[in-house]
């Protein structure tokens, strides 16, 4: 298993409908439960648990996988993770050397 932290700029809920968005096209995995702070996805590639609790002006975001640190699922986590905007005027998005 592998564990993933990132602060971010947005709510928890902005981060939870991102995850909707992106995880299952991305990666192909589904939404086996939520609630208001919390989702897990399973497919194929394995299952992520994403947490995300509001602390001040910014969202603590976990990540927990079931899968080893090299999987493909892990590193589009990460990914997923470093896309979310850390500062408040941040609009998120891919890193310069990270393809679209």
């Amino acid at each position: 298993m592998a564990g993933y932290a990132r602060k971010t700029a947005i709510s928890p809920g902005e981060v939870l409908e991102r995850a909707e968005e992106i995880l299952p096209e991305r990666i192909g995995l589904s939404r086996k439960k939520a609630s208001g702070h919390s989702a897990t996805y399973s497919g194929e590639e394995g299952t992520v648990t994403l947490e995300a609790h509001p602390h001040y002006h910014y969202t603590e975001v976990v990540a927990k996988t079931d899968r080893l640190r090299t999987s493909r699922m892990d590193y589009e986590i990460q990914r997923f993770l470093n896309r979310l905007p850390y500062e408040p005027e941040d609009t998120g998005g891919p890193g310069s050397g990270d393809p679209t």
